[in-house]
C-alpha cells in the first residue's frame, strides 16, 4: 500500500472541526528544532510550533534526553494528583529558578491538560473568593473554548458554537481599541464607580498583556498598570492569561516580568512542558488558595512526563538571562524584517503588531493575509494568521531557531507579500482606471 497517497482515511473518519490541516495539506511524519518533514523527507520551516507550544522546538534534545531515560526506568507515568518524584523535581525548579529570582510567592494548582482548563480554575477561584459572577474580559480576547473560558472569549465564530447563553461577563475596550491616546481603564473604571452603569460588580478582570488569536494587540505597561490599579480600587481579582504570551515568547519568562504588575492569579500552559506534552496550571497568591480537597479536579492533572521535560526546559533556559537575551535580539530581527515590508507599501496595506517574539504582521484585510500565508506555504513556510478577520500574518517559530533559519523564514514572508501585493496592485489599479472613466 502506498502510505504515501493514503490520506482518505481523514475524509472518511475525521470530524469537519479540524481546522489546521486545511491551511496546511500535507501529511507531516516527522519533525526536528525549527522544521517539520512530510512523508517524502521534504522539509517544512516552522513558524507555527503548535500554536506556541513548542518553544524549545520539535524534539528538543536536551528534554528528550530526560525524558526517554524517565520513561525507560518505569517511574511514573500517570499519578492523578498523588506526590511523585517528578512532581517534587518540578515544583522545587520553578521555585528556585522562576519563582524566588521574581520575589514571587504564590501556590500551584495543576490543573486539566490544557490551557481552557486552567482559566476555568481561576474564574471558578476568583467567583469563589469574592462572592460575585461577573468578570471583567476584553475585546478579541481568548481564553479557550469550553463554557466558562468561552464566556470571556470574544472571537464570534468560537461563541456561535457554545449552543447556549454565554453569561457572567462583562466586555471591556482593550486598549487601542479606541483608537491611540484613549486610556480605556479611564472608562471601567468609570463604569465600575457609577452604581446605573448597569456593570455588576465583578470579582476579576481576565487579560492578556499581548492577545495571541486576538491579533497579536500588545497593551502597554502603562495600561497594564493602570488596569492593576483599577482592580485594587474596586476589590477585584487580577487574573492575567500567560497561556501564549509566557514562558519566553515575549522575551521573559512571564510576559509581565518587566511591567511592574504583580498579577492575583496568573494561568500557564502551551510551552509549560516543553515537549508539547499537555500540561497547565494555575498560580494564585497564597490567601486565594481556598479550595476543598478534590473541589476541582481532572484526570489527567499529573502528567508525569511533562513535569520532566518542563524541570529539564527550566534547568536548561532559564537558569540565567542568556537565552531571554537571546530571545530579545530575534524579536529585533522580526521586527527589522516586518517593519522593511510595512514600508515598501503605504499604511493601507500593513502595520506591525506584538512584542517579543509574539509579532504580527497587520494585513488590510483577511483574504490578503490568507493569500500571503498560502503562498508562503507553496515555499515550504508553515504560518497562520490570527485576528478577528484572520488579518493578522502571526510568528510563533520557536524561540530555539537559529538567526539563519530565522531570516530564512521572513525572507519566504516578505517574497510572499511582493509576489501576492503585485497583483493586488494591478487589481487596485484597475479599479481606479474603471472608477475614472
Amino acid at each position: 500500500m502506498n502510505t504515501q497517497m493514503n490520506t482518505d482515511v481523514f475524509d472518511r473518519i475525521e470530524s469537519e472541526v479540524q481546522s489546521y490541516a486545511r491551511s496546511f495539506p500535507v501529511l507531516f511524519a516527522k519533525a526536528k528544532g525549527s522544521y517539520l518533514y512530510d512523508e517524502n523527507g521534504d522539509a517544512y520551516l516552522d513558524f507555527l510550533a503548535g500554536a506556541g507550544t513548542l518553544n524549545y522546538g520539535h524534539n528538543n534534545p536536551v528534554l528528550k534526553e530526560k525524558l526517554i531515560a524517565y520513561l525507560t526506568e518505569d517511574y511514573i507515568v500517570h499519578g492523578l494528583d498523588m506526590h511523585t518524584v517528578a512532581k517534587r523535581n518540578f515544583l522545587t525548579m520553578f521555585e528556585d529558578v522562576i519563582l524566588k529570582p521574581r520575589d514571587m510567592q504564590y501556590i500551584m494548582q495543576f490543573t486539566g491538560p490544557t490551557g481552557t482548563n486552567a482559566v476555568e480554575a481561576a474564574l471558578k477561584i476568583a467567583r469563589n473568593i469574592k462572592g460575585r459572577s461577573n468578570i471583567i474580559t476584553f475585546t478579541n480576547g481568548f481564553h479557550g473554548v469550553s463554557l466558562g473560558a468561552l464566556a470571556t472569549t470574544g472571537n464570534s465564530h468560537h461563541r456561535g458554537a457554545a449552543g447556549v447563553s454565554l453569561t457572567n461577563t462583562s466586555v471591556m475596550p482593550y486598549d487601542g481599541y479606541l483608537g491611540t491616546g484613549f486610556d480605556t481603564t479611564e472608562m471601567i473604571d468609570k463604569m465600575l464607580s457609577d452604581s446605573s452603569s448597569g456593570i455588576d460588580h465583578p470579582a476579576a478582570v481576565i487579560v492578556e498583556t499581548v492577545q495571541g488569536e486576538g491579533g497579536i494587540n500588545a497593551a502597554s505597561f502603562e495600561w497594564l498598570r493602570n488596569l492593576e490599579k483599577v482592580c485594587n480600587k474596586h476589590d477585584m481579582l487580577l487574573i492575567v492569561d500567560d497561556i501564549q504570551a509566557g514562558c519566553g515568547r515575549t522575551g521573559s519568562f512571564f510576559s509581565f516580568d518587566d511591567i511592574g504588575i504583580k498579577p492575583d492569579i496568573i494561568t500557564l500552559s502551551k510551552s509549560l512542558s516543553g515537549y508539547g506534552l499537555p500540561f497547565s496550571v494555575v498560580l494564585m497568591k497564597p490567601e486565594l488558595d481556598q479550595w476543598k480537597p478534590g473541589e476541582h479536579n481532572g484526570t489527567f492533572r499529573g502528567h508525569n512526563p511533562a513535569f520532566v521535560t518542563a524541570t529539564a526546559a527550566l534547568d536548561h533556559y532559564w537558569r540565567d538571562n542568556t537565552f531571554a537575551t537571546e530571545i530579545k535580539k530575534k524579536a529585533d530581527i522580526i521586527t527589522e524584517h516586518f517593519r522593511a515590508i510595512a514600508d515598501r507599501y503605504d499604511d493601507y496595506w500593513f502595520h506591525l503588531s506584538g512584542r517579543g517574539m509574539m509579532q504580527g504582521l497587520v494585513c488590510r484585510d483577511g483574504t490578503l493575509a490568507g493569500e500571503i500565508t498560502s503562498e508562503a506555504f507553496n515555499h515550504k513556510l508553515v504560518i497562520e494568521t490570527s485576528g478577528a478577520d484572520d488579518q493578522v500574518i502571526k510568528t510563533l517559530c520557536p524561540l530555539t531557531i537559529s538567526e539563519e533559519d530565522l531570516i530564512r523564514g521572513l525572507t519566504i514572508v516578505s517574497d510572499s507579500v511582493d509576489i501576492v501585493m503585485k497583483d493586488r496592485i494591478k487589481q487596485q489599479r484597475r479599479g481606479k482606471v474603471s472608477v475614472v472613466a
